[in-house]
């Protein structure tokens, strides 16, 4: 089975026109993943490859554009090469003998400034090995530099991977884990999976899916039901539950049902832990307290799904926000990896990002909390307008 996408360690190839950024990535790959021309701009849009790298794992390569193409759809493509810097997880900086030009040292800039790893790859040593002087500039900035020929590929892999095990984040060495920090085993977790009109025929949601497995990986239990039969659930248990967690969407009647003494949160704050930053998507719901009528409101949506009369997003939110605030807002969405100029809005609402990877939105949030724009996220919002946000998170004790 296919690991998801949005658990990949996702790494973008960046460089100047022709410096053998696809030769590379095809090399590395074993496949003619990305086209190879001596023509000027041949990689237009971000290609995209996933790919197994033992021992790292799951990967997902973003094959990006020339920086120096200087056209007027270069700017075009320019603009979507820097925009997949927010869903870097490690960055690969090509080059040839030439070294660091503009180019790649602002791309370099943009890692530091992102606390992204990254690793200077010398192309092309079978045409032109590099100057002493050229390679003592690359190490001013680094000390991960891989001096390569994408057509000589007997080890190119094993190489690559050796110098990118030196930089790999923790968190795709030691990955987080959904619930298991607060469990021990044989603990019992009750879910309430509502299957309303957005769930797959036949399917779970994946945060369902992905916290029934994170349970059963530390070897406790899952028990699943919807909330008819939740009072019938939890009375028929000989041991009271660890805990409940709920949809977001069914918060409300959860919250009445579940005794005080059960702790209770949700699959959408879960993935605000996993996925982001719980402390500063909780400090952000305290945004609501400012807002004025008609302030606009920003909606992220990680996936694109067509939305339903009853839309979480689309409607549910905004309904209890207006109720709580006792006036209208102007709200705005975006979906997929669309992320706006945002000094306009006075609030950011984020999805549970199951569809995306860490890098992505923390990167938001850290955009958000330099810009002073607070950002919070979809179970944190809906917990808080219902004035239960304190029981939803007091699990996490933070």
């Amino acid at each position: 089975m296919k690991s998801l996408k949005s658990l990949r360690l996702h790494i973008s190839i960046f460089g100047r026109t022709n410096v053998g950024k696809s030769s590379f990535l095809n090399a590395v790959t074993g496949q003619a993943v990305s086209i190879v021309s001596d023509e000027k701009g041949t990689t237009t849009d971000v290609v995209e490859k996933s790919a197994e790298l033992f021992p790292v794992g799951a990967v997902t390569f973003l094959d990006t554009a020339g920086l120096d193409d200087d056209t007027k759809l270069g700017g075009l493509r320019k603009e979507k090469t820097l925009s997949v810097l927010n869903r870097t997880d490690v960055g690969l900086v090509i080059t040839d003998a030439k070294g660091l030009t503009e180019y790649e040292l602002s791309v370099i800039e943009s890692f530091k400034e992102l606390n992204i790893p990254y690793l200077v790859i010398v192309n092309k040593s079978d045409i032109e090995n590099i100057s002493e002087q050229n390679l003592s500039k690359i190490k001013e900035y680094t000390k991960n530099i891989l001096q390569i020929s994408a057509l000589e590929t007997e080890n190119l892999t094993d190489e690559f991977v050796s110098a990118l095990v030196k930089i790999v984040p923790d968190d795709f060495v030691n990955p987080p884990s959904i619930l298991g920090d607060k469990l021990e085993k044989s603990d019992i977790v009750v879910l309430v999976t509502p299957i309303d009109k957005e769930a797959p025929k036949g399917r779970l949601i994946l945060p369902q899916v992905q916290t029934i497995r994170d349970i059963l990986d530390n070897e406790c239990i899952s028990v699943v039901t919807q909330v008819p039969n939740l009072e019938t659930v939890l009375n028929s248990l000989k041991v009271k539950p660890k805990l409940v967690v709920t949809d977001s969407q069914a918060f409300k009647e959860v919250d009445k049902i579940v005794p005080q003494d059960i702790p209770l949160t949700s699959f959408s704050i879960l993935f605000a832990r996993l996925k982001g930053d719980l402390t500063s998507f909780v400090k952000g719901a305290d945004g609501v307290k400012s807002l004025k009528p008609h302030d606009k409101v920003l909606i992220l949506e990680s996936c694109t799904h067509h939305a339903i009369d009853d839309d979480i997003a689309r409607v549910k939110i905004p309904k209890l926000l207006q109720k709580k605030c006792g006036f209208e807002l102007d709200f705005e969405y975006k979906t997929g990896h669309d992320f706006p100029d945002i000094s306009d809005y006075k609030l950011i609402i984020h999805c549970g990002a199951c569809m995306t990877n860490r890098k992505e939105v923390l990167s938001r949030i850290m955009i958000a909390q330099h810009k002073n724009i607070p950002i919070t996220n979809y179970g944190i919002i809906i917990s808080y307008c219902l004035g239960i946000l304190d029981r939803a998170i007091k699990v996490f004790g933070e």
